[in-house]
């Protein structure tokens, strides 16, 4: 889907109120202009969670969270970006702009929707008639509340009975069949393509069912696990069973385990652990990973104790270690030979599984545990060969404390680690100009950024074309942008500005300055900015003198030179 238009970006935010939004979600309450609770991502005791009106913007000083509306909905309530857009339009009665072939493509893709939904509907009542499917459930112990909370059905025996129920015209056939449905043999005739299995419908992040997994009755009647094909709506590498359950069954998502098989997931909920996932018959994705962390900061990765659990985790915790951000943790369980999620939980309980998980193997453990697995550590060449391993690797882990400590233990381990490496370099960003060579004070520059987050209005004193402009100072291109962008639109709100930057690198600086506490009000405000803008003008007036006076060293000026050297060195003066 093509992009929304930042003009609708920024007409939806300034017409949802998000105390509003908010508020709904979690218990907020009036502290001057602005109102605060218990932060709704991150356990606390004494409220450290702000939202303002004004800015229409949160922030919580305890982890961090920060945001508009939009974002709140995408972390609160787990929504895509799209979704979320079109969630806070339904509450405004506004329409997400579409072009005529994106109208089609939806109108497409609802119909999609509704042959999977029927097809789903279709499963479970053939489920309730017939006596065998619901005897392997029974043995299995799955009770008639999990059977319907995990809409398990089951497709009959037979090449055409979905083909007969639901084919009903050629184009709900087409539909069937681009669902994943249906299946063709070489002559070209089509057939049901899950038969006498088990069904689990697999959901997306809104609830609604993109495809399937069937499972066999008896062992050997043919794979065991059969999922629906890659389709328009189905990427298995991006999509986790047992995610929306958990979203319904958890408010706030402490951690969410990682498990192989539907009934791994179906078990452990029935025995009241419900934050268990698995994976599509493919090994952990990075698009996995992402989902995973998006929901919950503590994953656990739950595999059996043999060479392919082991080569499995590896490949998860590969997966895992570039989104490995402050605040994140990963955990590796490995079960006993011929046992799973499943006949552990049936076995033992959920006390004694989540005691299992209490011992589960930390991703820094297991890191070097198999790193160093062929390496004789006494050795100097094994510590080397460790170092030389690891460090590819451990250059994947984002800019903070975990990747220090990483590297760090790298270096206890070898001698090698973080003390020889070169120090990095400061993470500079426009939003954080720092001080340059030249003199200059570009803490002007974050003054007025500062003051514009907190009124935007403020920039409409600064009219363009602005004096600054040719400043070469980091920081200058960021406040010239944030000036058209308000000139562009001049009732922009805090966090409607902020939206601007939603994917870029600027964005965390930029939230962490317009939740400043900034003294003064609007009138000190605007003066400040003036002033900032005069003084910025006659910096970049010293700066074209430097220039000229450098060139006066080296080469020498020419008639034109000379004249404006004096003009400039008298503006100066006058200034």
């Amino acid at each position: 889907m093509a992009r929304i238009p930042d003009a609708f970006i920024d007409e939806l935010l300034a017409r949802t109120d998000i105390v509003e939004v908010i508020s709904t979600r979690v218990p907020l309450k009036r502290q001057g202009k602005e109102y605060s609770a218990c932060c709704p991502f991150h356990d606390e005791r004494s409220p450290s969670f702000t939202v303002s009106p004004t800015k229409q913007f949160y922030h919580c000083f305890g982890c961090g969270a920060h945001g508009t509306a939009l974002s709140f909905l995408m972390n609160y309530d787990r929504l895509e970006f799209l979704d979320a857009v079109e969630e806070l339009a339904r509450r405004n009665g506004m329409e997400v702009p579409r072009e005529t072939q994106q109208r089609n493509q939806s109108n497409d893709t609802r119909d999609l929707f509704g042959a999977l939904e029927a097809a789903a509907r279709f499963f479970q009542r053939q489920l309730e008639g017939s006596e065998k499917a619901r005897a392997y459930l029974d043995g299995r112990g799955v009770d008639a509340a999990t059977r319907a909370q995990f809409a398990i059905g089951y497709a009959p025996d037979g090449f055409s009975a979905l083909k007969d129920a639901l084919g009903t015209d050629e184009r709900r056939m087409k539909l069937l069949d681009r669902a994943g449905l249906f299946s063709k043999n070489d002559r070209g005739h089509t057939y049901d393509k899950f038969r006498d299995r088990v069904m689990f419908p697999i959901y997306d992040r809104r609830g609604r069912v993109i495809a399937f997994g069937g499972r066999v009755l008896q062992k050997d009647d043919g794979p065991k696990y059969l999922n629906s094909p890659e389709t328009a709506l189905f990427h298995k590498g991006r999509e986790l069973y047992g995610l929306w359950q958990v979203r319904q069954a958890n408010q706030k998502i402490a951690r969410l385990i990682v498990v192989e098989g539907y009934m791994d997931v179906v078990s452990l909920f029935q025995f009241g652990v419900k934050e268990a996932v698995a994976t599509l018959g493919t090994a952990t994705t990075p698009d996995h990973a992402e989902l995973l962390f998006r929901n919950a900061p503590d994953v656990y990765f739950c595999f059996d104790g043999d060479a392919a659990g082991q080569r499995a985790a590896w490949r998860a915790l590969e997966s895992v270690l570039p989104r490995m951000k402050d605040g994140r943790q990963a955990f590796f369980l490995f079960l006993p030979d011929g046992e799973d999620p499943d006949t552990i939980v049936r076995q033992e309980g959920a006390a004694a599984f989540d005691a299992r998980l209490q011992q589960a193997m930390p991703l820094s453990e297991f890191f070097f545990q198999e790193l160093g697995k062929d390496i004789r550590l006494s050795t100097l060449d094994g510590k080397a060969r460790l170092a030389e391993r690891a460090r590819p690797l451990l250059a994947q882990i984002p800019d903070g404390a975990f990747g220090d400590l990483m590297r760090q233990r790298l270096g206890e381990i070898t001698g090698v680690g973080a003390a020889s490496a070169p120090p990095a370099p400061p993470l500079r960003t426009a939003a954080t100009p720092q001080r340059s060579t030249g003199g200059h004070k570009p803490s002007l520059i974050r003054s007025a950024i500062v003051r514009l987050l907190h009124k935007p209005a403020l920039a409409l004193a600064l009219e363009p074309p602005h004096a600054f402009a040719g400043l070469r100072q980091p920081g200058i291109e960021l406040l010239l942008e944030l000036l058209d962008i308000v000139h562009a639109r001049p009732d922009i709100t805090t966090g409607a500005l902020l939206e601007h930057f939603a994917e870029r690198e600027e964005l965390v600086a930029l939230q962490k300055l317009a939740m400043q506490d900034l003294p003064g009000d609007d009138a000190t405000w605007h003066a400040e900015l003036l002033d900032a803008a005069h003084q910025m003008e006659k910096q970049l007036l010293q700066q074209r003198i430097d220039e000229l006076q450098v060139k006066q060293r080296n080469i020498g000026l020419d008639e034109a030179d000379k004249y404006e050297l004096r003009a400039l060195l008298q503006a100066r003066v006058a200034r």
